[in-house]
């Protein structure tokens, strides 16, 4: 069973910078796809960034020159760098892994089997 541990939110003013990680056990780190979403209140859950075993990485439109998606299989972890944050940013982060998803379905919450509990991140304006 494969378990998973967000860390690294807080609350940070605009401009600023975060850096969320995502602990995965139980399962072989290496193989797997993982991602980032968020949640913002009264929203759905929407995709972030994901990486795979070969360190490829696609991200939101929303993020591109902000955040970078990075993984170390050595520590079975995961990271988002997330610079330049806005006050739209404000969500809960969850990171979610998977161990065999299409290209097609990785921007899909329904598509990951695993997921942590979140960390709260907070733009101020």
């Amino acid at each position: 069973q494969v378990h998973i541990v967000e860390s690294g939110g807080g609350l940070v003013q605009a401009g600023g910078s975060l850096r969320l990680s995502c602990e995965v056990s139980g399962g072989t780190f290496s193989s797997l796809i993982t991602a980032w979403f968020r949640q913002a209140p009264g929203k759905d859950r929407e995709f972030v960034a994901v990486t795979d075993r070969y360190r490829r990485s696609s991200y939101a439109d929303f993020v591109k020159g902000r955040f970078a998606i990075s993984r170390d299989n050595t520590q079975n972890t995961m990271y988002l760098q997330m610079d330049s944050l806005k006050p739209e940013d404000t969500a809960v982060y969850y990171c979610a892994a998977d161990g065999h998803l299409i290209m097609s379905s990785r921007r899909m919450p329904a598509a990951y089997d695993y997921w942590g509990q979140g960390t709260q991140v907070t733009v101020s304006s």
